[in-house]
């Protein structure tokens, strides 16, 4: 079995990389539209990572076996086969239109609901687990809200005011 500390340090990756890539995308762009969308993923994501980071210093889970350790991890590697969780491949200079930018953010999205809802049966707290899952209902949210933006709604509706 592997431990929760490396589920949650690869939560933590995933939620930086994505705040980390999306930062640099704004940078990319000139569309003020997009930029604003991209901000608001990336402050997302902050919120996410922060609250990854505050549980795994709640949790203690001491090392028996090193030999287990490392099986462990070879498993959550076998779980997630080549499934990087990154941004770093998109071309976001390249993107032009704001549907592009769309689709790749809700596919992202998408990668990491089926990430959150791996680590559930994995966490046996219930206020840790009820707390996962309201991130996998924002991040469901999240998804909801740019299908919208993407089917033709206004940024203001897509952007929210509050995160975690």
């Amino acid at each position: 079995m592997f431990l929760i500390n490396d589920i949650i340090d690869l939560a933590i990756q995933i939620e930086q990389n994505a705040e980390k890539v999306y930062r640099n995308a704004q940078n990319k762009i000139s569309n003020p539209s997009l930029t604003a969308l991209l901000k608001w993923l990336a402050d997302e994501e902050i919120g996410h990572a922060k609250w990854f980071s505050d549980l795994r210093k709640k949790i203690s889970t001491p090392i028996k076996d090193p030999k287990v350790e490392e099986l462990g991890k070879a498993l959550l590697s076998d779980v997630l086969g080549s499934q990087s969780f990154s941004l770093e491949d998109a071309k976001f200079s390249k993107i032009s239109q704001l549907e592009e930018l769309l689709s790749l953010a809700i596919e992202f999205e998408k990668d990491k609901v089926m990430f959150y809802n791996l680590l559930q049966p994995f966490i046996e707290d219930k206020a840790t687990l009820d707390f996962l899952e309201s991130i996998i209902r924002e991040e469901n949210e999240h998804i909801q809200r740019l299908q919208a933006f993407l089917d033709g709604g206004a940024i203001e509706n897509v952007i929210m005011s509050e995160s975690l």
